[in-house]
């Protein structure tokens, strides 16, 4: 698959969740190792990731509270096993789950 965006090295908090209710529940907090528009690339020690899965990814990640924090459905593209035991995840974002209705800064009310 061809990349329609370029990769920026960024390292910055991910959170992780399974969508999928048969997937064990867990919330991932790895660190991103680089990103596009479309998708991030983070390295884990946790070993549940696989391809085709879908999961809730918070990029960049806060807080649990953080109004900023922006939401999506992704699905993960690629596993690749790194050094010292860890994966590389690719996941490929599907949509953006912000309904909150911010309005932007600026935006006339």
């Amino acid at each position: 698959m061809k990349r329609s965006s370029r990769r920026a090295k960024i390292a910055r908090p991910v959170r992780v969740r399974p969508s999928d209710p048969n997937d064990e529940h867990f919330e991932d907090l790895p660190v991103s190792v680089n990103a596009s528009k479309e998708g991030i690339f983070f390295s884990t020690r946790r070993k549940s990731y696989y391809k085709g899965m879908r999961v809730f990814v918070t990029f960049p990640y806060s807080s649990p509270h953080d109004p900023m924090n922006c939401e999506y459905v992704a699905e993960v593209v690629r596993v690749e096993e790194l050094p010292n035991g860890k994966s590389g995840v690719a996941v490929h974002f599907k949509m953006s789950m912000n309904f909150s209705g911010a309005k932007s800064p600026g935006a006339a009310h």
